[in-house]
């Protein structure tokens, strides 16, 4: 079966895209879901406009994400932690520790976006990668100090 995608799919193609599907995988999973149409001649002709505002749709989406960006960027955040003999940290400084930072000042941002390869474990100053959209990345500047 023949059908039109009408969004991206990681594993298909991109919207507009016309794929060979199995007959069920299209009936019932794609149809239903407004993945995809039938691909008939009519529907090739008007999947031109589908494809014109998605792509208006991502534009605006881009826009924000980057407007997004600029604002944590902007933002530096401080994390006082109590430390012990020779400024060794109790704890850690976790991804939901930095969203909660950053809920404080008034930007909300889901702990899933906050890219920490492990949670941070000593004191400094540090650059903490935020997926904001699918390739905005905004870098939150962290100090970790000690709680006086």
């Amino acid at each position: 079966m023949k059908v039109i995608l009408r969004e991206d799919l990681e594993n298909l193609g991109k919207c507009g895209d016309v794929v060979e599907v199995k007959a069920g995988y299209g009936r019932n999973f794609l149809i239903p879901r407004n993945l995809a149409i039938a691909a008939t001649k009519g529907n090739v002709k008007a999947i031109n406009e589908v494809k014109l505002q998605k792509n208006l749709r991502d534009k605006k989406l881009r826009r924000e994400a980057e407007r997004i960006k600029d604002h944590i960027e902007k933002i530096s955040c401080t994390a006082e932690v109590n430390v012990g003999e020779e400024d060794k940290m109790f704890g850690s400084i976790t991804a939901t520790a930095i969203s909660e930072l950053l809920q404080a000042q008034g930007v909300e941002v889901d702990r899933r976006k906050i890219e920490l390869e492990e949670p941070i474990k000593a004191l400094g100053v540090y650059a903490v990668p935020i997926k904001v959209a699918h390739d905005v990345v905004a870098n939150l500047k962290l100090w970790v100090v000690k709680k006086s």
